[in-house]
């Protein structure tokens, strides 16, 4: 998903979202919806790389030349409070120092269409460091002894060979035979439940009315709902099905916004909060400035802070807006999802073309984007109203855009799966063509500054993909 901060003129509060910035009432007054990619974005965890710390020496074979690599496990500290262990699941990609991750579904990362991305989850089951009895898993996999280094290695090797598809060995020989286990194990495990979202993040509706259902989904036995500012000062309470308020959820449980009879047209937020372990084979993606950081996937989680959004808009008539966005990875693009909750027909323009949401409905519309191309989708509407998206789309391996490994020169930029200093032979027979960087390394290469969708789609006359629906709420993540 993608984050939005508005900024909402005249009798509008502001209210950052998880998915986008919903404007208020007949959208008289309507201010910009600007990017800012410090907003928490799909829910779950958020977390800082701290870079890797458990590794040791593989080597990449492709084309007849070799790649020494450093394969290991990286730490991050979570937002709020908590530690995360994870690996790389994106070889020839570059990390940043200090980036910014973000919990996200598997269907909004690279491993969207992996066949075997449910094997990388069973590794992660079955390996170090959910296994941290390295001499019963050395036994297991007929290696004569294994430490913290030699067992994430040969993990990491694992995951590789089913994330990336590349031809790639331990150089260690029981960090071999650990690889090689796990490999011919491995079964299709199913994607694990995300530690926190909230389903749909926006709501819309007429005041006097209970604005949702919000569903709360969560792998924590408890979760604490805290009401934004503004929802106080408008008299809106979150309360449950039975209209009581809340202020703990769980699992499944549902929640509204109550706005009074007679609210001024407005809207409000809640946050949920929640102290879990992230589940194992979560995966993370960098945000804002840091999206082009190496993507990684959860092996170990301590009891972390995850947090989740939603926002309400309401009015008393006339069209009522709610609008987000999310990269579709199945589709190459961003799919914008516009719904009215109100009794009169929502017009907005999307690149140049306009569309029309009647009162109750609900459309999507997916822009197409290019992999790690740097997008900027604005949604307008009457009186002012104007949403901004921005964000990367990210949802392939390097590997599998430049033809897999070998068929260009590693960068000279610190890369994720790899170490540096070492340009000897690794000890086996062929050409060896040097080091990528040492994984977990810094990276300075800017990201290039956001393209303007709309001015593009209006020059290049791209395809836009619609599908209309009823009144539902928008999907999350599961």
């Amino acid at each position: 998903m993608i984050s939005i901060r508005g900024r909402v003129a005249a009798r509008f509060a502001a209210a950052a979202v998880a998915t986008g910035l919903m404007a208020a009432g007949a959208l008289a007054g309507a201010g910009t919806a600007v990017a800012d990619e410090g907003d928490h974005q799909s829910g779950g965890a958020r977390a800082t790389l701290n870079g890797l710390k458990e590794a040791d020496k593989a080597v990449i074979k492709s084309n007849g030349k070799k790649q020494s690599v450093s394969a290991g496990l990286f730490e991050m500290t979570v937002d709020g409070g908590g530690t995360l262990k994870t690996y790389c699941i994106d070889i020839y990609r570059p990390t940043q120092s200090k980036a910014l991750y973000e919990e996200v579904p598997w269907k909004s990362s690279l491993l969207q269409g992996n066949a075997d991305a449910g094997k990388i989850h069973w590794i992660l089951q079955n390996s170090y460091p959910q296994v941290n009895d390295l001499a019963a898993l050395a036994s297991k996999a007929g290696a004569d002894t294994l430490t913290a280094k030699t067992a994430a290695a040969g993990t990491q090797v694992a995951i590789w060979r089913f994330s990336d598809k590349v031809d790639v060995e331990a150089v260690d020989a029981n960090a071999e035979k650990l690889a090689d286990y796990l490999e011919e194990n491995a079964q299709n495990l199913a994607e694990p439940q995300s530690s926190l979202v909230l389903d749909p993040p926006a709501v819309s509706g007429k005041s006097g009315e209970k604005l949702g259902p919000i569903t709360v989904r969560t792998n924590a036995e408890s979760a604490t709902v805290t009401p934004g500012s503004e929802a106080a000062s408008a008299g809106v309470k979150v309360v449950g099905k039975d209209g009581q308020e809340v202020t703990s959820v769980k699992n499944g449980d549902e929640v509204f916004f109550d706005v009074p009879q007679g609210a001024e047209d407005g809207t409000a937020s809640l946050s949920v909060q929640a102290a879990t372990k992230v589940p194992v084979g979560r995966v993370f993606t960098g945000v804002g400035k840091h999206a082009e950081s190496q993507t990684q996937i959860l092996a170990g989680s301590s009891e972390s802070t995850v947090t989740a959004t939603a926002t309400a808009n309401w009015a008393t008539k006339g069209p009522i807006p709610a609008v987000t966005a999310e990269k579709n990875c199945v589709k190459g693009g961003v799919d914008v999802t516009a719904s009215n909750e109100g009794d009169e027909p929502f017009t907005f323009t999307l690149a140049g073309k306009e569309y029309e949401i009647p009162a109750g409905g609900t459309e999507t519309v997916t822009v197409p984007v290019k992999e790690d191309q740097p997008y900027e989708i604005t949604v307008t509407g009457p009186n002012g109203f104007k949403e901004t998206f921005t964000g990367i789309l990210d949802c392939e391996t390097d590997s599998s855009q430049t033809g897999g490994p070998g068929t260009e020169e590693p960068s000279s930029e610190p890369s994720p799966a790899t170490v540096g200093g070492d340009t000897g032979d690794t000890g086996e027979t062929g050409d060896t063509d040097g080091n990528l960087a040492e994984t977990g390394s810094d990276s300075s290469t800017p990201i290039i500054a956001g393209v303007a969708i709309a001015l593009v789609l209006l020059g290049g006359g791209a395809v836009f993909f619609l599908r209309k629906k009823k009144p539902t709420a928008n999907g999350a993540d599961n």
